[in-house]
């Protein structure tokens, strides 16, 4: 069985390859930002949160856990808005299947936003509230 030739469009590797991704996507987060409102929200959400778990005294562990489910509310959302893009740019005009591409898309942050609610208050919440209560 021969390889499918790769496309014109793929590039070979090599650090020039590597220059081009961190260049595309900057890019696409550039895009993100300036045209998606839920990544800036969940991007504001990222920027108070962040901070709260690298000064908050948690483990290690539990600030990989914090930060990275923000993270990947981030990563769920871009792809999110990458499946609105391709849906709107096959056609503009209401189908079934679009629709479901695009709440099957948005579902999947809804959950992700999910886990970072239950993240949060698994592992936040008992700090906080310790704080809290040796303050008062």
């Amino acid at each position: 069985m021969s390889t499918p030739p790769a496309s014109s469009h793929k590039s070979r590797g090599g650090p020039r390859r590597l220059a081009a991704a961190v260049r595309y996507s900057l890019q696409g987060l550039g895009d993100a930002f300036r045209r998606e409102a839920a990544f800036r929200q969940e991007l504001a959400l990222a920027a108070v949160l962040v901070p709260a778990a690298l000064l908050l005294p948690f483990s290690a562990v539990e600030r990989v856990l914090l930060i990275g489910s923000l993270l990947l509310v981030l990563i769920v959302e871009l792809l999110n808005s990458a499946i609105e893009a391709t849906v709107d740019l096959i056609s503009l005009d209401d189908h079934p299947l679009a629709a479901r591409a695009k709440d099957l898309g948005s579902a999947a942050v809804m959950l992700t936003l999910v886990l970072v609610l239950i993240t949060w208050a698994g592992i936040a919440g008992p700090v906080l509230f310790g704080l809290l209560s040796t303050s008062g």
